[in-house]
């Protein structure tokens, strides 16, 4: 019996569940010699995959644009599948906030910039995340009953 009740984490699988490239004005906007403004956003959200295993999400949005036209527009949702067994409910939160999207997170870099690299811009390396700052600041705003915020950096 005391093994049913063993605290367990165990990664089941990271993968690629989305990946979209939009270049509406190409092949002229490639002859463009001004540099873009680049717009990064990024969320995480979880679900229930199964009884004690959930999927985590991480999505990088990257919009770049010359004045008001898009050069390009790249979307990736990388996911990994956790088991996660016998852990407490505020323990549960933190690793599902903080630690699988740190280990999701690389898979996402390295695919953004891979996409836009083969698409035939330079590749846009997106910053290291400080997950727990992140997880902090959603639950600081979740207790002042500000949701509106929380929306353009993460979800869960």
């Amino acid at each position: 019996m005391a093994e049913d009740k063993t605290p367990t984490f165990q990664i089941q699988r990271i993968y690629l569940k989305e990946c979209s490239l939009e270049q509406p004005n190409s092949p002229a906007i490639l002859l463009e010699k001004e540099q873009p403004a680049v717009d990064i956003q990024l969320g995480v959200e979880s679900n229930v995959a199964a009884d004690g295993v959930y999927e985590i999400c991480v999505t990088a949005t990257v919009h770049t644009k010359l004045k008001e036209r898009t050069v390009f527009l790249v979307e990736v949702k990388q996911a990994g599948i956790f088991e996660i067994r016998n852990i407490e409910q505020e323990q549960m939160s933190q690793i599902m906030g903080i630690a699988c999207p740190q280990i999701v997170y690389p898979y996402l870099r390295s695919n953004v910039a891979d996409v836009i690299q083969r698409s035939g811009f330079p590749p846009v390396h997106l910053s290291e995340i400080n997950f727990q700052a992140m997880y902090e600041q959603q639950r600081a705003q979740q207790a002042a009953g500000d949701t509106s915020a929380i929306a353009g950096t993460a979800t869960q």
